[in-house]
């Protein structure tokens, strides 16, 4: 099982009587703690040094925002991501946070959490009509820190009373215990990153194994969530054929598929800095053996044909186990879609397709 134990806490002064403040500590007395004014000697030149060490502290700024995915030239599923921690305790290999958070390099949560939620009841009620897909999974998993933050305890409930949002929760770990006691009515989907069984035991250090997350998803399955994987980032790499062919065969023997509530499929990418940023730090990586080139959006990505082909390979090993799930893909362009899936619907079409279900 993933758990995560941090070596160091640092807590900004004026933080320390928050509610998650408080879990924390709860959770942890015998880390060491200290109280300071600037939280930010919590951060190391070393990025993986940085995943050691805790830092709560109020969020400034807004929470809310479009995912950045929604790049112009690609279609994007209209989603918005909410930022209550950043910086995350695992290390894959091909992770934007190790450029974009390279100097900011503590793991983060954000103790003011009523003003996160306030912020999406405002959007919510502005648009009572729409209705909202919003994750938490963007600059953070949303469950690694789970056992040490309890914040499920206070997003789950909140969602469940939503009537226009459904609340992702994407992860990689399997901390779950917490979702376990918690009603979601429906309105909160917690999803899994899936790849290929070689890509996680060389590229995804720390994270739990394929064979832990289906089991959690299976077990909050039982406890009456929607689950949802994401195949992203696809990676080119020996054998990839069979190893996709492989998760999805793991899926399809534990997941109820009228309880999916959608599939992306995504190609790896990455910014040419991010390239140099993986090349410093990475000991052990597949990723980088397969050849990329520039796309319109600045980003290496593995040239057209292959990137159609896989696509096109675990496309069709995902309707052949999920028929009657929706499926899409991320960041990609409609000429790819088109080639890929015989379509090229708008932004509003594929948000559509994905909100259709909710309550």
């Amino acid at each position: 099982m993933t758990r995560w134990t941090p070596e160091h806490i640092w807590i900004e002064r004026g933080a320390e009587a928050s509610a998650l403040a408080q879990r924390v500590r709860r959770r942890l007395p015998a880390t060491p703690t200290v109280i300071t004014d600037d939280v930010r000697t919590a951060d190391v030149d070393r990025f993986g040094d940085g995943k050691r060490r805790l830092v709560l502290q109020p969020h400034r700024g807004g929470f809310l925002r479009h995912c950045p995915a929604g790049t112009a030239g690609l279609v994007c599923c209209n989603y918005m991501v909410v930022d209550f921690a950043s910086n995350c305790p695992f290390d894959c290999s091909y992770c934007f946070l190790q450029e974009y958070l390279a100097n900011n390099s503590a793991v983060k949560a954000f103790t003011n959490v009523d003003d996160g939620l306030a912020e999406i009841v405002t959007v919510l009620r502005a648009h009572p009509q729409r209705q909202f897909r919003i994750g938490t999974g963007e600059l953070a998993d949303s469950l690694a820190l789970d056992d040490v933050t309890g914040l499920t305890s206070d997003l789950v409930p909140f969602f469940a009373e939503q009537r226009n949002a459904t609340l992702e929760l994407k992860t990689k770990s399997d901390c779950i215990d917490n979702l376990l006691a918690l009603d979601p009515k429906d309105r909160v989907v917690v999803s899994w990153s899936m790849n290929a069984p070689a890509i996680v035991a060389s590229d995804e250090a720390g994270t739990a194994s394929l064979a832990e997350r289906v089991a959690a998803a299976r077990r909050v399955q039982s406890a009456g969530y929607r689950v949802g994987f994401h195949f992203d980032p696809l990676i080119e790499h020996r054998d990839w054929v069979e190893g996709y062919r492989e998760t999805v065969a793991m899926l399809a023997a534990a997941i109820d598929p009228e309880r999916v509530a959608w599939i992306s499929l995504g190609s790896l990418r990455l910014t040419p800095a991010l390239r140099t940023a993986m090349r410093a730090r990475a000991a052990r990586t597949q990723v980088l053996s397969s050849e990329l080139v520039p796309n319109a959006d600045g980003k290496l990505r593995v040239w057209r044909g292959l990137r159609m082909e896989i696509y096109r390979t675990v496309q069709s090993y995902l309707r052949e186990a999920f028929p009657s799930v929706p499926t899409y893909l991320c960041m990609e362009t409609p000429s790819m879609w088109q080639q890929v899936r015989g379509e090229a619907p708008s932004d509003r079409e594929v948000a559509q397709r994905l909100v259709g279900a909710a309550p």
